[in-house]
């Protein structure tokens, strides 16, 4: 399998790091590297077939969150990782907001790096445990009138991220789920990140699949059409 990664960052050093990381994700990487952000959009346009793309938070060229949401728009289709320095939960909402499906600390190792980076590329979400907790937990102070948020299942799940799964098992895409909880795009993301934490899982198939095998959600039906 061959696969196109775009990686923009400004620190050549880490480029050189993260350039032997992005080899481990298939038999053939062509790794597209440029160290200002500017530059990195003119990569993206020339090369549409892009398979990922990792995009330092800060750097020459950049307005930080505000260029992560200009990147995906211009490229929906490109899944987009943040990997960043920063381990404000501020800046984590925004870019998930705005369209990032991971966010990345430069201080993970290289073996939590390539978990992360190949379960965005099978249709998951990435953020770091700890940053997800945090948050998790702002999230559900911030909607405490009936402490729903607060209540946990067997698995750990709370209601939200119950109901994200069973959102999930309908087949609902993230802004479909998020018209229908009434909730931002990105606290849905996080949502479902939490989901695959608590499930450990990497996507959403294996989410639907293991909460089938513990009870979360019922069996499947079987098509009678079929």
């Amino acid at each position: 399998m061959k696969i196109k990664v775009l990686m923009v960052d400004d620190h050549a050093l880490f480029r050189d790091g993260m350039r032997y990381v992005l080899q481990q994700l298939a038999d053939e990487v062509e790794v597209i590297d440029s160290g200002d952000f500017l530059d990195g959009m003119h990569q993206a346009a020339q090369n549409p077939d892009l398979d990922l793309a990792l995009i330092d938070l800060n750097m020459p060229g950049s307005e930080g969150s505000k260029s992560i949401k200009a990147f995906h728009q211009k490229h929906p289709s490109i899944p987009l990782v943040v990997v960043s320095g920063s381990d404000q939960r501020a800046d984590i909402e925004k870019v998930m907001e705005y369209g990032a499906m991971g966010f990345i600390s430069k201080m993970s190792s290289s073996k939590i790096m390539l978990s992360a980076l190949r379960m965005v590329m099978d249709g998951g979400i990435y953020l770091p445990p700890q940053l997800l907790q945090q948050a998790v937990a702002s999230m559900d102070q911030g909607a405490v009138p009936d402490r729903r948020t607060e209540r946990v299942n067997k698995a750990g799940l709370t209601t939200r991220q119950t109901q994200t799964l069973q959102c999930l098992a309908e087949g609902l895409s993230n802004k479909e789920i998020s018209a229908k909880m009434n909730l931002a795009e990105g606290t849905v993301k996080i949502h479902t990140a939490a989901v695959y934490q608590a499930l450990r899982v990497n996507s959403r198939l294996e989410a639907v699949s293991a909460a089938r095998r513990m009870g979360l959600l019922p069996p499947q039906e079987l098509d009678g059409d079929g």
